[in-house]
Parts: structure tokens; sequence; C-alpha cells
């Protein structure tokens, strides 16, 4: 049980509410928002997590150090901004695994981990999304299911129901052959969205918390959101 926190964001949407730090050190309840997610990998069991840092990549070291409850923390640094594709195969890198969960460092969904790897690894899916249905998807983008597969997304602003990607995957090592040979890219443009129709992505259906502190609206949710430790 291997993960790369996706914690590299400038958070510039969050600057009128918090200091200038990456967004997944934004305080709640006193403590880092990425520190929530931290404390369901160590109740997961995993055995390392790596950050992939850009922006402020100091404050996360500083903080956090090279462990948390345990769990041992790698670094994974660019030295320019290379998108999340290009943060993703950089901090592949550090990981030795058949499989690993990617996860946005600015998103909290309450999964079982465990479920959704077994999911993944049931229908020898190259890739396993998170999915989540909430009241209005305008704001993240609403997917198209069908038979327990992701097959397209729809433009964000469409405002109604909908289901959306919860910011977690799991990726099969076939993937990373999709990715393009210039070193920074968007995973989500350039990879899901561009080979949705030969990868179809398993969907994983969750229902647990989630919460996107992408908007100082969100961020203020997630004080009260959040569970209490």
């Amino acid at each position: 049980m291997e993960a790369i926190v996706l914690a590299g964001g400038l958070g510039t949407r969050l600057r009128t509410v918090v200091a200038d730090v990456p967004k997944p050190m934004a305080p709640v309840q006193g403590r880092p928002f990425v520190s929530f997610m931290l404390d369901r990998l160590v109740d997961a069991g995993f055995e390392r997590a790596v950050f992939a840092v850009g922006y402020r990549h100091e404050a996360l070291r500083a903080h956090f150090g090279a462990d948390y409850r345990g769990l041992p923390l790698i670094y994974s640094v660019e030295a320019a901004p290379l998108g999340t594709g290009g943060a993703i195969r950089l901090a592949l890198q550090h990981l030795e695994g058949e499989q690993v969960f990617v996860l946005n460092g600015d998103t909290y969904v309450e999964l079982d981990f465990h479920a959704m790897r077994r999911a993944h690894e049931s229908v020898a899916a190259t890739l396993t999304i998170a999915v989540r249905h909430v009241d209005d998807a305008s704001r993240y983008g609403a997917l198209e299911l069908a038979d327990g597969r992701v097959r397209g997304f729809a433009e964000k602003g469409r405002s109604g129901p909908g289901w959306i990607n919860a910011g977690a995957y799991v990726l099969g090592q076939k993937l990373s052959e999709l990715f393009p040979p210039h070193p920074a890219f968007s995973f989500e443009n350039d990879v899901l969205a561009r080979h949705v129709d030969s990868v179809r992505p398993a969907a994983f259906r969750v229902r647990g918390a989630f919460i996107d502190i992408g908007t100082p609206e969100d961020y203020g949710r997630a004080e009260r959101l959040l569970p209490k430790r």
C-alpha cells in the first residue's frame, strides 16, 4: 500500500483567507488539512507516502519531517512546475509496487482503501477512480458512468446532481505508458480525458464525507465537516 499525495498547488483562490502556504497546509482545527488524509493512510496500514511537491515544499517538510505517526514520508520535489501528470511521473520513481494510490492533497474523502484496491484488481483495471455523487456537479464537472466504468467527462459549469471525480485513484503499472513525452502535463486532461475510451477507468463509488478546499467557502466548511481528533 503506497500513495502519492499531490501537494504542489499554489492555493491562489485561498489567499484571501489563508496565509501564503501550499493548499494542503491550510490550517483546519489547528492542524494542516492534509494531516486528516494522512491519518486515514496510517489507519489503513499504508507502507509509505510520497508528497509530490513544488511551491513552498519546505513548509511541508519542516512540519511533517520523515514520518507521520510511523508512516514513512518521501518528498518528490519538482524543480519547475510539472502539472499534475508530470508530478505523478516524478513521484513514481520513489515507489516500487505494482499499484499506487494517487490522492489530491487539497481533498478529503472517506473511502475504504482496501476495498478500492480489491475492486481495482477484480476487474484488472488499468486505472480506478473514486467517484462520489453530489447535489451540484457544476464546479467539478460530472462523470458519465456506465457498467461500472467512467465513459466520459462533462464540462464544468453544468448545474445539477451527478457523479464527480473525488480526487483519489489507483494506478496500474501500464498507465504510465500513456504519459506524454514532455515533462509537464495535466493528468486530468492529457491522460484521463484523452484516453478515457481506451483505458475505460473503473468507477469506485464512495458515499462518505467529501470536501475539496479549493474555494474559501469550502475551506470554511472543512472546519465543521472533518472529524475531530
